[in-house]
């Protein structure tokens, strides 16, 4: 999407197979792990308006490791990178995950975005998720593999030690904004993604190649399940009052596909007190 001089508002819709998209121009509907899904589905005609992940400087080929990050590095590489006005807003939601405005029922438009950017709100994220039985830390040892955030507790001690605290708490924190949705002013973007895939970098030269392929395809995905923990404390580190800051606004996580409440909690009963892994996303 060319870039002028007035501000750009852009949401990525992150989708990994065909889907019906929002029709509004604040969303660019992008095919992550476009190496592999047109691999896989060779010959298919795919729509005008869909972007692909595989263009300019990307890393597409991580999408199995990386999940909707593969989409989020293209944004920040092929479009934020570009833009020189600092006004412009930048996002990342997925196919089936749409921030919502109060009392809607159908994703944020363009018009509503303008209109909370005119109450001056630079920060807009997912509702906080409440894990009331245990920490943050806990839940994530309980139901995925714990050594890659471990691993990554490491590397910020070492290299973003300003960090650290912050991802202590993860041992003490029951809520977080979670799913990796978002949408940020052009300059806290740019920092957030050289924060995030400095440290997602690093993790991934630190493993032998039998430490990235140990896992099946969706605990493979662990780069991106870490990021989702990694938001709250870049966000924290560099607003201790972000919960109290008038330019930060919470939205409610519409899903767009049933959630299966009772095989979620059962899975997270197993996970705790079984020590049976999540399988899938559910």
């Amino acid at each position: 999407m060319k870039k002028g001089t007035s501000p750009a508002l852009e949401v990525i819709v992150a989708t990994h197979k065909m889907y019906v998209m929002p029709d509004d121009s604040l969303y660019q509907p992008l095919l992550v792990g476009s190496d592999f899904f047109l691999d896989q589905q060779k010959g298919i005609t795919l729509p005008k308006h869909l972007a692909l992940d595989n263009t300019g400087t990307h890393i597409s080929s991580k999408n199995h490791n990386y999940s909707e990050l593969t989409g989020l590095y293209w944004l920040w590489q092929n479009t934020v990178k570009k833009d020189t006005n600092t006004d412009s807003f930048y996002g990342l939601v997925h196919y089936r995950r749409f921030l919502s405005a109060k009392n809607k029922k159908a994703p944020l438009t363009k018009t509503e975005l303008q209109n909370l950017i005119n109450l001056k709100y630079e920060i807009i994220l997912s509702k906080k998720r409440n894990y009331y039985i245990e920490n943050l830390y806990d839940h994530y040892a309980h139901t995925l593999h714990i050594s890659p955030l471990d691993r990554t507790r490491e590397i910020i001690k070492e290299k973003y030690p300003d960090f650290l605290p912050e991802f202590d708490r993860l041992k003490t924190r029951r809520s977080a904004h979670m799913f990796n949705i978002f949408i940020f002013k052009k300059p806290l973007f740019e920092e957030y993604c050289k924060f995030l895939f400095g440290i997602l970098f690093a993790l991934e030269s630190s493993l032998t190649k039998e430490e990235l392929t140990q896992y099946d395809g969706f605990h493979a995905r662990f780069f991106g399940r870490i990021s989702e923990l990694l938001l709250d404390v870049f966000l924290y580190t560099k607003f201790p009052d972000l919960d109290k800051r008038p330019d930060v606004l919470e939205l409610k996580v519409l899903e767009l596909e049933p959630v299966n409440w009772i095989e979620k909690i059962s899975n997270f009963l197993l996970a705790k007190f079984f020590g049976k892994k999540y399988k899938k996303s559910c």
